[in-house]
């Protein structure tokens, strides 16, 4: 068994590399039909939840990370934009057909370079998650910069089933998540919803 460190931005980075092999493994040995469904249709809760809001953001997906774009059409929409290499991210408005363009870290993002929006509600991406809100991140700090400075945002986690820990080291900078969706589930992590 390899030992964990006590530190928690080095438990952290150990946490990332398991959980980014469990979830390449998991999507890779994923049923076709399986991950055809998966991420295509809104729990009733979090369905009420986003059609209340203008916009909902989201983002598009990179690698093995759930797609949940498809599940929104329809639904005004923003996604995150980074106009260099820096700690600001920022969100533009984007639908579905509109053009994309290749973000500094290689991330899609919105062609245009419109003003920015603030979302009512963001799905973000994760690598990892626990029931309690904790999230594990790439480890840019992006979404809890932005989390921090807008904390009346409702932040909803996504992610894969297998990306489940029983709990996410947290700093004193790690924003909590109010809920995560799941293939299988939608988990509330705290009373804001």
């Amino acid at each position: 068994m390899t030992d964990i460190p006590a530190d928690p931005v080095r438990q952290k980075q150990a946490l990332r590399e398991r959980l980014r092999f469990r979830r390449r493994h998991f999507t890779a040995n994923l049923d076709g039909m399986a991950g055809l469904a998966a991420f295509r249709t809104i729990p009733q809760l979090l369905t009420h939840l986003i059609a209340r809001r203008d916009p909902v953001a989201a983002y598009v997906a990179w690698g093995d990370e759930p797609d949940v774009l498809p599940a929104l059409a329809g639904y005004p929409l923003a996604l995150p934009f980074h106009r260099e290499r820096s700690e600001t991210m920022e969100f533009r408005r984007w639908a579905p057909g509109e053009a994309l363009a290749k973000g500094p870290w290689s991330t899609h993002q919105p062609a245009d370079e419109g003003r920015p929006v603030e979302p009512a509600l963001i799905l973000c991406p994760l690598l990892g998650f626990d029931r309690t809100g904790g999230r594990l991140g790439q480890g840019g700090g992006h979404y809890d910069r932005y989390f921090a400075t807008h904390p009346h945002i409702l932040r909803i986690g996504v992610g894969w089933s297998v990306q489940e820990v029983d709990a996410i080291p947290a700093e004193s900078t790690d924003a909590r998540l109010d809920a995560v969706l799941t293939e299988q589930e939608f988990i509330v992590c705290g009373d804001r919803l």
